[in-house]
């Protein structure tokens, strides 16, 4: 059995963060040849599902790198390694020192549709506040507070969003804390600013990606991607593809190099890898 994982940003997803027609179409054949995929992301569960809304991802979905799997077929969400508080209070007094919003990731266990709320301080800058309303304000997450997180929130991960050479020597700091992992890459707002999402160390898309892969029983997994989080999975699967827009080393990880994201790379490649 094959078992397909997509990585969303910069791979199946074009640069306008959709799913272009070509590639939809081609999940519909993939489909219909019961060749089994979903998607392993470090979007949260909401904002995933807005960009997939309408594709039949029929699979367990890898979201937060990892941190969170949910069944569609039951709507069953697992939660594994999330932030601890002493974690927290590290990674926002570093946020707070460099004078950037941190965005607190949360999910509502008790309520029926796992709500997303992200707790937030007043964000300083301009670049903060675009993130809240042109993308937040897309989601189904809810916004609140920092003053009202709850102590015992579910903490999946939490991201920021500034300067370059702030973000970047944050992220090096963060990553050099044994129970903390760092991802950040430059912002599509402008290369002055760099993003930053930080988990707890043991989260992986490689780790859930072998839990489904046991789970489902598949002999063959592939997966595609572009980044740092997609490492992971690339040291585990069968066959790794790196579209041409990825970074230079996980090229160097991948099987081979396929096409660009925003060329249809991903759905060219599995029309003639399967036939299509």
């Amino acid at each position: 059995m094959d078992l397909i994982f997509f990585d969303l940003d910069g791979t199946l997803l074009n640069k306008s963060s959709q799913i272009s027609s070509f590639t939809k179409e081609t999940l519909a054949l993939l489909g219909e040849k019961d060749i089994a995929f979903t998607v392993a992301t470090g979007r949260t569960m909401h904002s995933a599902q807005f960009v997939l809304e309408g594709q039949s991802f029929l699979l367990p979905h890898i979201y937060n790198n990892g941190v969170a799997i949910w069944d569609p077929s039951g709507n069953a969400l697992t939660l594994e390694n999330l932030l601890a508080p002493s974690e927290v209070n590290l990674i926002i007094e570093h946020a707070v020192k460099n004078n950037i919003t941190p965005f607190i990731n949360t999910v509502n266990m008790d309520s029926p549709n796992h709500e997303h709320v992200i707790y937030h301080s007043t964000p300083k800058y301009q670049v903060e506040r675009d993130l809240i309303e042109k993308y937040f304000s897309r989601t189904k997450a809810k916004l609140d507070t920092i003053e009202s997180l709850p102590a015992t929130a579910h903490i999946t991960n939490i991201s920021m969003i500034g300067d370059a050479a702030l973000v970047y020597d944050m992220y090096q700091q963060l990553n050099m804390h044994d129970e903390l992992i760092a991802y950040s890459g430059p912002a599509i707002e402008g290369d002055e600013y760099r993003w930053m999402d930080v988990h707890h160390k043991l989260a992986s898309k490689g780790s859930a990606v072998e839990l489904l892969r046991n789970q489902l029983g598949a002999s063959n997994v592939i997966c595609f991607g572009d980044s740092d989080n997609d490492l992971s999975m690339f040291e585990l699967a069968d066959e790794a593809y790196a579209p041409s827009n990825a970074k230079p080393y996980i090229k160097d990880a991948a099987t081979s190099v396929i096409g660009h994201h925003d060329e249809d790379g991903i759905a060219r490649f599995l029309r003639e890898r399967f036939s299509l």
